[in-house]
């Protein structure tokens, strides 16, 4: 009788070990699925992804840490079982079949990915060069949806999109758009301090429409290359210093030292007038600030709008004090007309380029073989 009881025990004990043994396996598994392992971004600070077997849980930040708001998208399979999504993530089908985009920093992602058909609806298109754009828009594909603060609201909800990619922090807002019952997602690449990390914004929005392998792989090139030219410039002993901007109604803007551009300068071998400045974001400088710290700036780097070719003869008609700059008076004007080269449209995933650019006009015998593509020292 003992040495039955003694066998009917081990039995129990076998079985409650078997039960409890499966049971911290499904736990594990659970666990598994609800912490899953974090991608890898490399340079992008705005955004963070999580995977799981049935979904991604991405957050997104302001990667200059002006707002601490989280913004949080779970990419889910389109069609698939919602279950075990955290709360507080609002769910994406992915992938997304089409799409409003509210800035041209947004577009250069889709051209990257060779996918501007999935674009429905875009706001300005008074300097696009894409010529899949402009066939969309001509053939009613893609349709003009208004400007900030002025969206054609009932545009939008014929157009139907999947999701509308906007910049939270822009000025004229997304009041009007808020209540139409279309996912908005809050695209923050416009706000990395670093050339690749906006550039890897590509991974985020290849995300989305399904072609992440695509994209690992064209960032992988871009990344390469670029760190290939930065190696380049990394024992220069000649630094130039670089001045950029101008004055529009009375107000000079310029960017910290540790913005986006400042990277930028010192990766091709030269220093940002304001590098001793610590923000990374925009302000506004009068006059005589900017001409106290960049007078003498050996290179002058600027971007607008001109109608036909820019000269020296018309920056100093814009206003006489320009002439009074080192690097006008030895003209070496880093220039790039907005109206004639599709800088917003394609640098956003072109660090690489622009890069170059640059070193060929720094260093020039270091890069000779390069033709430039954006940016030219005006004649």
């Amino acid at each position: 009788m003992k040495l039955i009881c003694l066998l009917l025990s081990c039995v129990v004990l076998l079985s409650f070990g078997s039960c409890n043994q499966r049971r911290k396996q499904q736990d594990k598994m659970a666990g598994k699925e609800a912490s899953e392992a974090v991608s890898v971004i490399k340079y992008a600070k705005g955004f963070t992804v999580r995977d799981s077997a049935r979904y991604k849980l991405v957050d997104i930040t302001d990667p200059s840490g002006e707002s601490d708001v989280v913004y949080k998208y779970a990419l889910l399979e389109r069609g698939s079982d919602r279950k075990g999504i955290p709360s507080g993530y609002e769910i994406i089908e992915t992938p997304v079949r089409s799409v409003i985009c509210m800035t041209t920093l947004q577009i250069s992602n889709f051209i990257k990915l060779n996918a501007t058909d999935r674009i429905v609806g875009m706001t300005s298109t008074r300097f696009l060069f894409n010529e899949q754009l402009r066939k969309q828009l001509k053939e009613q594909k893609t349709k003009r949806v208004g400007k900030e603060g002025e969206f054609d609201t009932e545009m939008i909800l014929a157009l139907d999109p999947d999701i509308i990619l906007v910049s939270p922090f822009k000025r004229g807002g997304y009041d009007a758009v808020r209540s139409l019952d279309i996912p908005l997602i809050s695209f923050l690449g416009y706000k990395e301090s670093s050339p690749l990390g906006q550039a890897e914004w590509i991974k985020f929005t290849a995300m989305l429409l399904g072609l992440e392998e695509q994209s690992i792989k064209q960032f992988e090139a871009i990344e390469k290359r670029y760190l290939e030219l930065k190696a380049l410039t990394a024992s220069v002993r000649e630094r130039p210093t670089v001045l950029s901007g101008e004055l529009h109604s009375g107000n000079w803007y310029v960017v910290g030292g540790n913005s986006y551009l400042a990277q930028l300068f010192r990766d091709a071998g030269a220093d940002y007038f304001m590098k001793n400045d610590d923000e990374s974001g925009g302000f506004y400088l009068d006059f005589e600030t900017v001409y106290a710290q960049g007078a003498h700036a050996d290179y002058w780097r600027m971007l607008n709008n001109y109608d036909g070719a820019f000269s020296y003869e018309a920056l100093k008609q814009s206003d006489a004090r320009y002439a009074d700059f080192r690097a006008f008076k030895e003209k070496k004007l880093v220039y790039c007309n907005l109206k004639q080269k599709p800088f917003y449209e394609n640098t956003p995933v072109e660090p690489e380029v622009v890069l170059a650019d640059l070193i060929r006009i720094f260093h020039p015998g270091l890069l000779s073989e390069h033709t430039p593509v954006y940016y030219d020292l005006l004649d």
